[in-house]
């Protein structure tokens, strides 16, 4: 079995679908598919109930995020990410939301991540001031 530690995952291990190959002189390992085994491996993560610091760090990269856009999406900050990817605990709720956004990408809807998108913009154009007009079909945000 070959133990794969380079997905940053210390507890994978593939029995087959790798190739032990040698490549001047060093030792070089071959993975079929490896798109594939990363969505098999980020399947199995989101299925727990906690992830541990590794599997925060492993699914944020699967996503495609900076510790930056992370702290973004979750409305919290780079600092508090990156702590989370070192100490492996975080609030319940951001815990679920990450497992969330990961299973919603690979199952090909990104409805919630839109959501999410809209939300955060609406956090920087806040306005103050709720402008309502009553119209003949009831009160309606002003245009």
């Amino acid at each position: 079995m070959y133990h794969y530690k380079e997905c940053g995952l210390q507890n994978v291990w593939l029995t087959n679908g790798y190739d032990i190959c040698e490549i001047d002189g060093e030792e070089a390992i071959s993975i079929s598919d490896v798109d594939e085994l990363h969505e098999v491996i980020g399947r199995a993560v989101a299925a727990k109930s906690n992830l541990n610091a590794s599997e925060i760090r492993f699914l944020r990269k699967e996503l495609g995020l900076s510790q930056k856009r992370m702290a973004d999406l979750l409305g919290s900050t780079e600092q508090t990410v990156s702590l989370w990817e070192r100490r492996g605990r975080m609030p319940k709720g951001y815990d679920r939301l990450i497992r969330l956004l990961y299973l919603e990408k690979i199952d090909g809807n990104v409805k919630v991540q839109e959501i999410i998108n809209r939300l955060i913009e609406l956090d920087f154009h806040q306005s103050e001031k709720l402008i309502l007009s009553d119209t003949r079909l009831g009160w309606r945000l002003a245009a």
